[in-house]
């Protein structure tokens, strides 16, 4: 055997022993592999870097800046109570939901791009639903790899399979004709999680201790909100004759009137037909609130409830700094609302805690005010002179404007993608117009790249150059299917998947496509197995990368779903055989 050729199978098998073990973050693993290769001298020094400016990590940093631009906009905000209003909390049927939803979706745009605009939502659900992220964020990578075998533009391999069939003058399939295997795969990989996910996902549960403000004061109450009709006792009256907080144990947040919110009213906001009114309290008491107003609930699509429930708007501690120049004046006094524009909830001296009308109590340093406001208001209050912010917002303000031209610029970068332009060239001009545009700022998209995510994947990149480089990855394919002569149909279609599913792992899926199709046609007429469905096979299992988190969908996920390596090998391996099997036979009663 070639010496490069053992040298690269040492290193793969370290590398894959290292990702398994954990004991090492894979992403150092990685970039070791890298290396070692280099000083190996299977691989030029700028080969064993070219990962970092290789179109797959370019690819990831663009869609990640691009989903949290579109995050920043409030969109996922509504997608998800759109998804939680549709599903309610049980895991099962969320799960189902957004799978079926992130795949349908998949078989239209690239994968990555489906995954990075539901990741943001997938926090949001977890949050709203108290299902642990890792529990969710796994289906929907899963579906959205599954979704990509749904069209013929749904994933690279298949999108580079029909240029091979013409280069060997072969009939290209036609758009859909990979649709009655994908459909299949999705709903066998939305049941798997649906009917095992309680014993194939990881149960990295929440951490039970109290996290945030609202949590930690016990005001972590829903949003109520209603508008005021013609015919309510409240038209004409003012804050302070309304007496919320006295009669029904209601914090009034904010006014809206049209599209302008008013954040913390004055005692003198006198209230008229149309406003919409939101608080916070208990349910019983709102309802005693609707009952004898006269108010009109304004119901669970309330987009009023769902600007203030979103994560531009939250709690923040406060406490009043020493010889600040509202000591020994009350809240009233100093107008606080309107001087701050934060509606006070709670208020603590020493041991006494006040949730009841404090408006009326003489401030003193060291006074701790919990209070309502948008991240943007509390933020300008850390270098106040009166008042110190203690707890840092537990949010960014959302550009609710912006979300039309987020929606617009992302979905121009995914059409870029489909008229030829590079992925990384497309995804990353998406990523400058978000910036340009004022979406976001170049600080933010700086930060919204999973650093750790990028190491991986440029680190992984190299291994596949060796491989290819080497004649490593040639000389696995060419022995197995030299040896399938004479063999059933379906073993060598079975041996087929199984070799695409493993380079898959190794190199890109679109290299692994490259190099198969071609011997798997001439193995196909040699042993009068269909070559195009043989082809076909090839470009469906390139995309069978569950068992590791070297897919860049497994890859973008892996963070903030707190996964190790085990946890894909646990689940991954399942999905595999089922994808294999799918596949085997779906391909072999409806093509070869």
């Amino acid at each position: 055997m070639d010496t490069g050729i053992l040298l690269v199978g040492i290193v793969l098998l370290v590398t894959i022993i290292l990702f398994v073990s954990d004991r090492v973050k894979i992403d150092l693993v990685a970039i070791g592999a890298a290396i070692a290769l280099a000083w190996l001298g299977l691989i030029t020094p700028m080969e064993a870097v070219s990962g970092f400016a290789s179109n797959a990590v370019m690819a990831m940093a663009g869609v990640m800046i691009l989903g949290y631009g579109i995050e920043r906009t409030g969109i996922t905000s509504r997608l998800a109570r759109s998804i939680v209003r549709y599903a309610g909390t049980d895991e099962r049927r969320v799960s189902s939901t957004i799978g079926i939803t992130v795949g349908l979706l998949s078989s239209v745009m690239q994968n990555i791009g489906a995954a990075a605009l539901f990741l943001p939502a997938m926090r949001r659900i977890s949050k709203q639903t108290k299902i642990p992220v890792s529990r969710l964020m796994m289906p929907m990578g899963f579906a959205a790899i599954l979704g990509g075998s749904i069209t013929m533009i749904g994933s690279s391999p298949l999108i580079v399979l029909n240029d091979l069939l013409r280069q060997s003058d072969a009939e290209p399939f036609s758009l859909f004709a990979v649709t009655p295997i994908g459909v299949p795969l999705l709903v066998a990989g939305v049941l798997l999680f649906a009917f095992a996910g309680d014993r194939i996902l990881p149960k990295k549960e929440e951490k039970a201790g109290k996290t945030t403000v609202a949590e930690i004061w016990g005001i972590d109450h829903p949003v109520w909100t209603a508008a005021i009709p013609p015919s309510s006792s409240l038209v004409g009256k003012t804050r302070e004759e309304a007496f919320f907080k006295m009669r029904y144990g209601l914090d009034l947040l904010a006014v809206r009137i049209q599209r302008e919110i008013t954040v913390a009213p004055s005692r003198a906001t006198r209230f008229e037909e149309g406003q919409e009114l939101a608080f916070i309290g208990h349910e019983e008491e709102f309802k005693r609130f609707i009952r004898e107003s006269g108010c009109i609930p304004s119901g669970p699509g309330s987009r009023f409830k769902e600007i203030l429930d979103g994560e531009g708007y939250g709690f923040a501690e406060l406490i009043v700094r020493p010889k600040a120049s509202i000591i020994g004046r009350t809240m009233r006094e100093i107008r606080f609302r309107q001087l701050f524009s934060i509606e006070p909830i709670v208020h603590q001296r020493g041991e006494i805690e006040t949730r009841a009308d404090f408006s009326h109590m003489p401030l003193a340093a060291g006074d701790v005010i919990v209070a309502f406001g948008s991240w943007d208001t509390l933020r300008l209050l850390a270098g106040h002179k009166d008042l110190l912010l203690l707890t840092h917002p537990e949010g960014d303000a959302v550009r609710h404007g912006m979300a039309h031209l987020a929606v617009l610029i992302f979905a121009s970068s995914l059409a870029l993608t489909m008229t030829g332009v590079p992925l990384s060239l497309a995804l990353l001009t998406g990523s400058a117009a978000m910036v340009v545009s004022g979406v976001l700022t170049i600080d933010e998209a700086y930060r919204a790249i999973e650093w750790k995510t990028i190491a991986l994947i440029a680190g992984l990149i190299p291994l596949g150059i060796a491989m290819e480089k080497t004649g490593a990855a040639a000389l696995v394919a060419g022995a197995l299917i030299g040896s399938l002569g004479g063999a059933h149909p379906l073993v060598i279609m079975c041996a087929v998947a199984v070799l695409a599913t493993v380079l898959s792992l190794v190199i890109s899926n679109v290299a692994a496509t490259v190099l198969l199709v071609p011997l798997v046609m001439i193995a196909g007429a040699g042993t009068g197995v269909d070559p195009r469905a043989l082809a076909l096979l090839v470009a469906v299992c390139a995309s069978n990368s569950f068992i590791l988190p070297t897919h860049q969908v497994n890859a973008l996920l892996m963070g903030p779903g707190g996964y190790s390596t085990k946890d894909f090998i646990k689940a991954g391996s399942i999905m595999t055989v089922i994808f294999i099997g799918v596949a085997v036979t779906l391909i072999y009663l409806l093509i070869a």
